[in-house]
């Protein structure tokens, strides 16, 4: 017997007009491929779960998402479209976006089916970090006044080298670039990185 979520019924009946029959739908064909398969919220958005995570489904403000938690086992490589928005599906904007209810409800049953037999999900090749950006000048200059802020720009992983340089170079006038020097400086100095506010403790 499938369980229901409310709070599923809440977000659908939120959702944009365009939205609703999507998402309807999409519940609809969920069920249908997995009659067990019990609804919660993840990350504020619809799931859809059967020993682990089968699927899930969002509405945004000019498209809906799908996806599958196993997609590169579900969909065996094919018809990801991934790049264009979050799932494997693009920006959903009517039903007319979908593939077809039968090969929806195959992929639900095949998913429900790898999550109960406990086929592990394929671990992702980790990609090369990026290098960090070439240091413009007054950064440079700024380091180099600042013992404190360059060890710790010097210490830092490319990535958090990339967010401050990024941070910096990205301003449109040279006021707020001036005034986010200033600040990464200072920031540098405590031996903060730019999202440190972020930052569990």
């Amino acid at each position: 017997m499938s369980k229901k979520d409310p709070r599923i019924d809440a977000y659908i009946a939120a959702a944009g007009d365009f939205a609703r029959p999507i998402l309807k739908h999409l519940r609809q064909l969920v069920h249908a491929g997995c009659p067990e398969v019990e609804e919660t919220l993840k990350w504020s958005c619809p799931s859809f779960v059967h020993h682990g995570i089968v699927c899930g489904m969002a509405a945004f403000k000019q498209h809906c998402t799908f996806g599958f938690w196993r997609s590169d086992l579900v969909l065996d490589g094919g018809g990801d479209r991934s790049n264009e928005a979050m799932g494997q599906f693009g920006r959903i904007t009517s039903l007319t976006d979908l593939p077809p209810d039968k090969t929806i409800i195959a992929w639900v049953k095949k998913a429900a089916e790898l999550n109960a037999s406990g086929t592990p999900k394929p671990a992702r090749e980790r990609s090369k970090p990026r290098p960090a950006p070439p240091t413009p000048d007054d950064l440079v200059a700024a380091l180099k006044a600042n013992v404190k802020a360059r060890v710790t720009f010097e210490n830092f992983s490319p990535s958090h080298k990339r967010e401050y340089v990024e941070w910096i170079t990205e301003a449109k006038r040279e006021e707020t670039r001036q005034r986010r020097l200033e600040t990464a400086i200072g920031w540098l100095a405590k031996g903060k990185s730019r999202n440190w506010k972020y930052e569990r403790c």
